[in-house]
């Protein structure tokens, strides 16, 4: 992906998450504080994170040379300029940095940006936040293939490690609260679900919870429930017809009393004898998919149609993730410990949430939603004005043509699909010249 302005994103970095900030919560981490301070630190493995195939040595030099290095504390290697060029100190440094440092910063990130830019959905004056969950491939690495097994199917072992993360987005800005993840495969292996209860936790005490069928478990809603926040659940067919006990006509709009099963009390050992939950379930037809019906709990005392048109925004985080993945490169995490990976998915988030933050601005200002803008088209302007902002010799001069960057970046707008594509979606097949490498297995 093209990389966004970095000046920009680099200011409001230093807005969000000030060196105050994150020197008072390094002050019981006895974290090293040279020329590699914790905000330098910070910012580069964010840094990394906006740009594709960043590496060690062009993040050292985009402190010595970039804009990076406004973020340098006096000392005297750098009034002498004898700062070294080698990626030693920033490698041993990222190592060292605590994981607790980088998940404050997240938080304290999306924290910000929501304040800022957080605006409810119409008729309900709350935030709405979608879940999904998705896989991400590791390093091959002794340590994370035994704290990330990489699983086997019927073709024998499998090779790369896999880490299974959930994340809530906000509808309206698109940010990413801090992620939950564990092991995908293997005796510690853990279920979304299980994830995204985890997850809830930092949810807004008003937020309203929105997922698909994968959610739409007596679990998951219990845990939600419990959390006092509320829901739109879609469950399956089958799940729906025995909750109402028959099979759900279009149409319905009934309060029901769903109740844990045998099979969820088994599923789920935590669950309370009797538990039960209280809410409607609704029958309506999918708006994108003639003949076939959605299937809805909710605890919301709404009309269908918001309801209904709550839900259409789940589609959503399909992009989130896959914004979140391409442009942040999620799907490429490089570290070979389980402490450096975490730390690296923490700070890809808070770059995506800046990247997000960037969208919203320039949205606001030409009188749009941020979701109608094109994530890779805004790229593309930014990335040609980016050179003009470098030029600028005045703030005024840096003012004016960031001025005219966003309203060229807000003409991204998506267009509006009324109608359904005319040829179905396909791609070719690929040849493939050289046969799948296989695993040997263990030594018998």
């Amino acid at each position: 992906m093209i990389s966004p302005d970095e000046h920009q994103l680099l200011c409001l970095f230093q807005k969000v998450a000030p060196a105050s900030f994150l020197e008072d919560i390094c002050q019981d981490y006895h974290f090293r504080q040279g020329v590699y301070s914790v905000v330098v630190v910070v910012w580069l493995m964010i840094w990394q994170r906006l740009g594709s195939r960043r590496s060690l040595a062009a993040a050292v030099q985009c402190l010595l040379q970039g804009s990076a290095g406004v973020l340098l504390q006096p000392c005297k290697r750098r009034e002498q300029d004898k700062i070294s060029a080698a990626t030693g100190g920033y490698c041993q440094a990222r190592q060292k940095l605590p994981k607790q440092v980088a998940t404050e910063v997240t938080d304290r990130i999306v924290e910000q940006l929501r304040s800022q830019m957080q605006e409810g959905w119409p008729d309900l004056h709350r935030p709405i936040f979608l879940i999904d969950g998705s896989s991400l491939p590791l390093a091959h690495t002794p340590e994370l293939v035994q704290g990330f097994s990489p699983g086997h199917n019927q073709y024998g072992a499998n090779h790369w490690p896999v880490m299974r993360i959930v994340v809530f987005h906000d509808v309206s800005s698109g940010l990413a609260l801090r992620p939950s993840w564990g092991p995908m495969y293997g005796k510690p292996a853990v279920s979304e679900q299980a994830l995204a209860e985890q997850a809830l936790q930092r949810l807004p005490e008003d937020a309203v919870v929105l997922a698909d069928c994968n959610f739409g478990i007596f679990a998951f809603a219990w845990a939600v429930q419990q959390s006092r926040r509320a829901m739109i659940l879609r469950l399956t067919l089958e799940r729906a017809r025995k909750i109402l006990g028959a099979t759900p006509q279009p149409g319905i709009d009934r309060k029901l009393v769903w109740t844990a099963s045998a099979w969820d009390h088994k599923a789920h050992p935590a669950l309370p004898s009797g538990a039960s939950l209280e809410g409607r379930l609704l029958v309506c037809e999918n708006p994108s998919r003639p003949g076939q019906f959605l299937y809805l709990w909710t605890s919301l005392d709404l009309p269908v149609e918001p309801i209904l048109d709550m839900y259409k925004l789940r589609w959503n985080i399909e992009t989130d993730l896959r914004s979140l993945k391409r442009t942040v490169g999620l799907q490429q995490l490089r570290g070979q410990s389980v402490d450096l990976v975490e730390k690296e998915l923490l700070l890809a988030i808070s770059a995506y949430n800046l990247v997000r933050a960037v969208m919203c601005l320039a949205a606001r200002r030409a009188g749009l939603e941020p979701r109608r803008l094109s994530f890779s088209f805004v790229q593309t302007v930014v990335e040609a004005g980016l050179p003009g902002l470098d030029r600028a010799t005045t703030d005024r001069e840096y003012q004016q043509r960031l001025e005219r960057l966003l309203r060229y970046a807000a003409q991204g707008k998506l267009p509006k699909r009324s109608r359904q594509r005319s040829y179905p979606r396909e791609v070719w097949r690929h040849n493939q010249p050289f046969p799948w490498r296989k695993s040997k297995g263990p030594a018998q």
